[in-house]
């Protein structure tokens, strides 16, 4: 009892001083992460191109320039409309907190009781318009080391047909499978591609009812829609909050009802009917762990990590069931469904 203990409590101070060595060299983590997951992205279209004849070096050249012009589309169209919005946000915030003093004084005048300086210093209206456009300048400051991004993902797919042979001499010498790689990057690369075309419909659909709508900037805010849609759960309503009350601010009441409707609307079809047809299997993950995950990683890598809490909880738990001894997690880690499919094949022995 007492080894079991001991044991224990080393494998949760080694996990501690691994978190801890984690976080303090992210900035040299992240952008290889970052890497690794475009190369799984890339390496799809890669194929496609190489199937048509065009040579393995040219597609890959292809494919990151194409991937390159889109960054710097979005970083053009996000750097110009966030630095717009930011002048204006006095204004915007000056409005809202009109607006909040003039509900309390007609809740003060039906008979309650409301402190309208404490309610406002509580609520802190400039900080809520701002919150969204300052976790997606988070994701604008990450890529200011897109050249070095770009580079190791150049080395990686450049490296990528002699990864197969390295593996499979491995296979060889070792006398063990290495199918799980395989395994982690479809998974990833499934996830990513169409949670990445999910998100870009979602982001052209608010884009579309805000340009509809008259609300100001609604480019920034279908671009901010689209980079927020791949945080699980609460990526959604991040993203809603501050257009919902910018549209307060311009339209009244109405125009923040239509604004709502139009969120919870795209939200709830793209996120509850089309993407789970479209995902098919699903995740592989329980809904607790999915949030749990969004928290964990965003705690130790920031915004980025809340973005990559999926792919990087994915690779986990694929990495957990190659080892006995650490079995039990990833199935701590998986579905009910899950769970019970394993349960039945061991009833069957």
């Amino acid at each position: 009892m007492g080894q079991s203990k001991s044991y224990i409590v080393l494998w949760l101070a080694s996990l501690v001083v691994l978190i801890a060595g984690v976080m303090a060299a992210k900035t040299v983590i992240l952008p290889v992460i970052l890497a690794v997951f475009i190369s799984v992205i890339c390496n799809q279209p890669i194929l496609w191109l190489e199937k048509k004849g065009i040579p393995y070096t040219i597609s890959v050249l292809i494919v990151l320039v194409s991937f390159a012009l889109i960054l710097m589309l979005l970083g053009s169209i996000i750097g110009t409309s966030l630095s717009n919005f930011m002048k204006e946000l006095p204004k915007y915030e000056a409005n809202l907190r009109q607006i909040i003093l003039s509900v309390i004084n007609d809740l003060n005048a039906l008979g309650a009781n409301i402190n309208p300086s404490q309610l406002i210093d509580l609520i802190e209206p400039g900080k809520v318009l701002s919150f969204t456009s300052t976790a997606v300048g988070e994701i604008g400051r990450l890529m200011s080391d897109s050249f070095i991004i770009l580079l190791i993902t150049i080395f990686i797919l450049l490296e990528a047909k002699s990864f197969v042979t390295k593996a499979d001499l491995l296979e060889r010498m070792q006398g063990t499978t290495l199918n799980h790689l395989d395994k982690i990057g479809n998974n990833i690369r499934h996830y990513l591609s169409i949670k990445t075309i999910i998100s870009l419909i979602t982001g052209l659909f608010i884009w579309l009812w805000l340009w509809i709508l008259g609300v100001d900037y609604p480019i920034l805010w279908g671009v901010i829609a689209f980079f927020l849609n791949y945080i699980p759960s609460i990526g959604s309503i991040i993203a809603a909050v501050p257009t919902v009350l910018l549209a307060l601010v311009q339209f009244g009441l109405g125009g923040m009802l239509w604004t709502a409707l139009a969120y919870l609307v795209v939200n709830v079809v793209m996120g509850n009917v089309v993407e789970p047809r479209v995902m098919g299997k699903g995740l592989g993950l329980s809904t607790l762990v999915v949030f749990l995950s969004l928290i964990v990683w965003g705690f130790i890598f920031g915004p980025v990590g809340m973005f990559l809490s999926i792919p990087l909880t994915i690779t986990l738990k694929i990495m957990l069931e190659q080892n006995e001894s650490t079995k039990w997690i990833a199935i701590l880690l998986g579905t009910g469904d899950e769970t019970k499919d394993i349960l039945e094949k061991y009833k069957e022995r």
